[in-house]
């Protein structure tokens, strides 16, 4: 089982938990465009050599204005896809970059967008499958982790889903924020495993909600443990910036 991070604020103080790094992980970043996403990178692999070398994949991340959905749906506005989509497709080494789309609605950020872009969901929704079925690189989703079959079936119809066999999907399985038992929880992870799907575990820093509760380093070896034991192929913590001592003792149980 690999053990990845996401960053969705790649500051120098978040990158600087890159110390903790001593194995073989990926690392999904959050960046404005595909500029901003390769000098992150580029700074990785210079001020910290050490931790670049077990790096074996870095993940584009991409994230727009919160005026504009921020996240990835077919309500996020069209010209921001258009403009991210495009970037990387025209760019000769934009084929080649790993990518994750973040699948979330805009309620939080801009419930606007629900009128706005009603006429271009459905366009929206066709540009976001051919993008993903003809872009180059690894192409991986992180989605809402639901409870049911009925439910599974809306995020394919709200366009957070897709069924395609090139997609990598990330199950967003926050333990902090799912108020569930631990047997649950684990029957959840299996039925992750079982699906084909990785798993994201967390959350051990606030993300841009600000909010988000924290899980405990008991909580994520359990998680871990859990993981394992079904035989979850990646598990991707949210996120690097999180990272101490007392998670690192944890996670390092586990390489």
């Amino acid at each position: 089982m690999i053990i990845s991070y996401f960053e969705e604020f790649p500051s120098k103080s978040n990158l600087d938990k890159l110390k903790f790094v001593t194995y073989k992980t990926k690392l999904y970043i959050a960046a404005k465009s595909l500029l901003e996403f390769n000098l992150v990178v580029g700074r990785i692999k210079r001020e910290y050599i050490h931790s670049a070398k077990f790096i074996v994949e870095y993940v584009y991340w991409p994230i727009i204005e919160r005026k504009e959905g921020y996240w990835i749906s077919p309500f996020t506005k069209r010209d921001a896809l258009l403009r991210i989509f495009s970037e990387l497709d025209c760019d000769k080494i934009g084929k080649k970059i790993n990518v994750m789309l973040d699948f979330e609605l805009p309620t939080t950020k801009n419930p606007l967008l629900y009128i706005t872009q009603c006429l271009n969901f459905f366009k929206n929704k066709k540009l976001i499958k051919d993008f993903i079925i003809n872009h180059k690189g690894n192409v991986y989703a992180a989605e809402y982790h639901v409870f049911g079959k009925y439910k599974e079936k809306l995020l394919q119809i709200f366009g957070l889903h897709y069924d395609l066999k090139k997609l990598k999907v990330i199950k967003m399985l926050y333990h902090s924020m799912m108020p569930v038992t631990d047997n649950f929880y684990k029957k959840e992870l299996k039925k992750v495993k079982d699906s084909g799907c990785l798993a994201g575990l967390g959350t051990i820093a606030e993300g841009i909600f600000g909010i988000e509760p924290i899980l405990s380093p008991e909580k994520l070896e359990f998680d871990l443990t859990s993981a394992k034991y079904v035989g979850v192929e990646e598990v991707i913590i949210f996120r690097l910036g999180g990272m101490n001592n007392r998670y690192n003792k944890i996670v390092k149980k586990f390489i």
